[in-house]
């Protein structure tokens, strides 16, 4: 087991190269059997880990570039175990599900290398390392929405692309200066993120950090007022596009607060909570009311997420254990459930060419399965209890009620916003009458009921059996914030994470 991330890593990357080789008719088969062995290896990665552990597990470190500390350094904890299932599971339920006619093979091989860069991400413990997994990803994504996208879909793929490229410039000036300063500390160039973990930072010097990393990851997460290029993204990306971009990629970033700047900079992440709770709460109003307006049923969709996005901002800058946990629980039901709605309008768009909301009606008479299952999704995006949507806004929003039970009360009054234009949509969509180009619509069956019957199956045991994620999560964020006190340097901010947290009261449940 000493390699499986490395394996995790990279075997979709040389089944990308051995798909040049496959016949084109039967590249969809050989994808799906390649994305089910790199499932089942992710699984056999958490039967493995140790869930008792909050230290970080199956580490390799393999020099690059010794003069400069540069390595190849990766290993998991219980923050980012979950994360690593949901990409591999998330990737096969796409091939599955892939409706796409022209180009398949060259689309399936982006897709595999795609694969093997968010995974990098997730298991990166060098700084420059993480970078490097972090730009590659932009690539392989911008060609799926180039290529594979409708009538705007340059336009979409350029915006994307400037869009997190600089705020990822911005990133690697404070990830270089960061390296620089532990080399005037120590005499040592390393970008291992244990060793700047040793590292106190003066607080204006954090501030600055902080601003840097924030840039990075708040533009690709996107963060309002960073979220425009998103809509636009997910309304011209293929149905595959926009669900590894809603499943996985806006993940990353939240997943970088987590890993990176809460623990680099405490006190700077203290000090800009009520700045990243102002944005998180504004997302969550601006872009709900903005979705309602939508005709566009991917358009809606997208203004979803980043209204969700807004939910975990709160969470992850509660700084407490309820706060963080919730907020990664909640980026894996996000992941699950943002997939399965964008997969159920691909499917639609397939039957009847069309993604306005207008066009649809009745179709409950002619899909009964489908719009079974398309209620049940629609109820765990809303929250419902018992679905696994609930989990994660519950406990995300029960962190941020123990740093201000105010603006945790508007965030849940505002959150009633995404169940009137959620129900509104499915009222239109599956009620009233059945318009005349849907007459002949067929219901979900083959592949299309394996993969979103499987979302279904899942959407329901997380929200009924929460503990199995949340068990080994709460252990690695309580040792992460451990760290984090004890990296703290000004009084109030010491202070501050002593009210916020309740790690002995955790530790013992």
């Amino acid at each position: 087991m000493e390699h499986i991330l490395t394996m995790l890593i990279f075997f979709p990357a040389l089944a990308a190269i051995l798909g040049f080789l496959v016949d084109k008719n039967s590249m969809r088969a050989f994808a799906i059997v390649v994305t089910f062995v790199e499932f089942i290896l992710s699984v056999i990665l958490y039967y493995n880990f140790d869930i008792t552990s909050p230290d970080i597990q199956f580490m390799i470190n393999i020099p690059i570039i010794s003069s400069y500390g540069i390595n190849y350094l990766i290993g998991i904890d219980g923050i980012s175990l979950f994360l690593i299932i949901m990409i591999t599971f998330m990737t096969m339920i796409a091939i599955i599900a892939l409706t796409e006619k022209r180009d398949v093979k060259n689309l399936i091989i982006t897709l595999l290398l795609l694969e093997m860069t968010m995974i990098g991400v997730f298991v990166s413990l060098d700084v420059i390392l993480f970078y490097i997994f972090w730009e590659l990803t932009i690539i392989p994504m911008f060609y799926i929405i180039g290529f594979w996208g409708y009538n705007k879909r340059l336009y979409a793929a350029v915006k994307f692309f400037l869009y997190t490229f600089a705020g990822s410039l911005i990133m690697l000036i404070g990830i270089l200066y960061f390296g620089y300063i532990y080399y005037q500390t120590s005499g040592v160039w390393s970008f291992a993120l244990h060793d700047w973990m040793s590292i106190n930072l003066p607080f204006s010097t954090q501030i600055w950090l902080f601003l840097a990393f924030f840039f990075g990851f708040a533009i690709k997460m996107p963060m309002f007022p960073f979220h425009t290029w998103l809509p636009l993204a997910h309304g011209q990306a293929p149905t595959l596009g926009s669900i590894v971009l809603a499943a996985i990629l806006l993940k990353m970033e939240t997943y970088g607060f987590i890993r990176f700047s809460l623990g680099l900079f405490p006190d700077a992440s203290v000090y800009f909570i009520p700045l990243l709770a102002t944005l998180g709460i504004i997302a969550i109003i601006y872009t709900a009311m903005i979705a309602y307006a939508q005709e566009d049923m991917k358009q809606l969709i997208a203004y979803s997420s980043i209204s969700h996005m807004g939910i975990i901002t709160i969470g992850v800058f509660a700084i407490n254990v309820e706060g963080i946990s919730g907020a990664v629980f909640l980026m894996i039901g996000h992941g699950i459930v943002s997939g399965a709605l964008f997969m159920s309008v691909g499917l639609l768009y397939d039957k009847t060419g069309t993604k306005l909301i207008k066009n649809f009606g009745g179709l409950a008479s002619k899909m009964p399965l489908f719009t079974m299952f398309y209620l049940i999704i629609l109820m765990a995006s809303i929250g419902l209890p018992l679905t696994v949507g609930f989990v994660g806004e519950f406990l995300s929003l029960l962190g941020f009620f123990k740093y201000s039970p105010l603006l945790a009360s508007i965030a849940v009054l505002t959150i009633v916003l995404s169940a009137i234009y959620m129900l509104n949509m499915y009222r239109q969509t599956f009620f009233g009458r059945l318009k005349k180009i849907n007459m002949n619509i067929k219901d979900v069956y083959g592949r299309e009921l394996v993969a979103l019957g499987s979302l279904v199956i899942l959407i329901l045991f997380l929200g009924i059996y929460p503990k199995i994620i949340l068990e080994p999560l709460n252990v690695s964020v309580i040792n992460h914030l451990q760290i984090m006190e004890s990296k703290a340097i000004k009084i109030e901010t010491k202070d501050k994470l002593n009210e916020l947290n309740s790690i002995k009261g955790a530790s013992n449940e």
